[in-house]
């Protein structure tokens, strides 16, 4: 069905972000369709055994807005994924912390068994690290483990920074958890952040020094070995992205991540999951595209034109066009 976007009146003034087809200025805003879905990212809820300074997606000890997402829901996604011919190269995992839900571990193994390749986001530390997780992925690793990607956050190559995001006693146990999972042959990634004013040269040159000290088989020079994470803060002044910003930045749309991905999550009290265009909107129901990959292909009205995405938050702006974020 198609929703008929009204045009505001002339005494009307329209707010940055808030209409979906012009910007604050009145200008087209920018689109991106969906060129493939290289990734689909699935949300394991939004508890989390740590509450950081600066969590895009709020999670902590007490915050399940988003529901454990169960094994046989994700293996319903997965079957889309063949029965739709969607070529579907990656599948990634995140939340909260992954490992937090009980499913976890069952809903891994399915997409490694299935030949994708898989991303794990984890903050490596308890939840990773009991015994029965540990012996599940000891198992993984050794049949399917050549398609799996851990990847760690640990936000600055320092302690002091990295536990004024994640709280004291944090680092410590972020370490021993990528420790276990190096010596163990497991192809660990790191994900850092950019908000303490480092050069892109600067904090390679940290993590890369952390790196060789611990041991660690990470390429600090590799980008998707390393990423560094661009913030997000909707408090900051962005500019809106119009269809006139492809040229002047020289980007193309098929550059931007929700061209080449979407997310899963399962809200609280819904009775399904819901399909969105990326990891960064978990909340934001404007930009819900369906219950199922299919009907997503299509989303047509509000946020979306015949399952392209409007460009329509700060996140879009900041993180994705201007940053040049992406979390695959």
């Amino acid at each position: 069905m198609t929703v008929e976007v009204k045009t505001p009146s002339a005494d009307h003034a329209i707010g940055k972000f808030e209409h979906p087809d012009l910007t604050a200025k009145g200008q087209a805003r920018a689109s991106v369709p969906l060129v493939a879905l290289d990734t689909l990212w699935i949300n394991t809820g939004t508890l989390c055994n740590i509450t950081c300074v600066n969590c895009y997606i709020e999670s902590s000890p007490k915050n399940d807005r988003l529901a454990y997402i169960s094994k046989q829901e994700v293996a319903a996604l997965l079957d889309e994924i063949g029965t739709h011919k969607l070529a579907t190269r990656e599948i990634g995992f995140t939340g909260g912390e992954p490992f937090l839900n009980p499913d976890f571990c069952d809903m891994l193994e399915d997409a490694l068994a299935r030949g994708f390749e898989v991303l794990v986001l984890t903050n490596a530390m308890q939840p990773m690290q009991r015994a029965p997780i540990k012996k599940r992925l000891l198992d993984l690793q050794k049949r399917l483990g050549a398609k799996l990607t851990m990847r760690v956050s640990l936000d600055h190559f320092t302690q002091a920074l990295h536990e004024a995001e994640r709280g004291v006693k944090t680092w410590g146990k972020a370490l021993t958890g990528i420790d276990w999972l190096s010596q163990n042959g497991f192809r660990v990634a790191i994900a850092g952040r950019t908000c303490w004013g480092d050069t892109d040269a600067k904090s390679r040159e940290g993590y890369r020094a952390l790196i060789a000290a611990r041991q660690w088989a990470v390429d600090a020079d590799d980008h998707k070995a390393l990423t560094l994470l661009p913030e997000m803060d909707l408090s900051a002044v962005v500019p809106e992205i119009t269809t006139d910003c492809w040229g002047i930045l020289k980007k193309h749309p098929s550059e931007i991540m929700c061209a080449t991905s979407r997310m899963v999550v399962k809200r609280k009290g819904a009775t399904t999951p819901t399909v969105l265009p990326c990891t960064l909107l978990p909340y934001d129901e404007r930009f819900d595209m369906g219950a199922t990959l299919a009907a997503s292909l299509d989303a047509d009205g509000g946020m979306f034109r015949n399952g392209a995405v409007k460009l329509c938050h700060p996140h879009c702006a900041k993180f994705c066009v201007l940053g040049g974020g992406s979390c695959s």
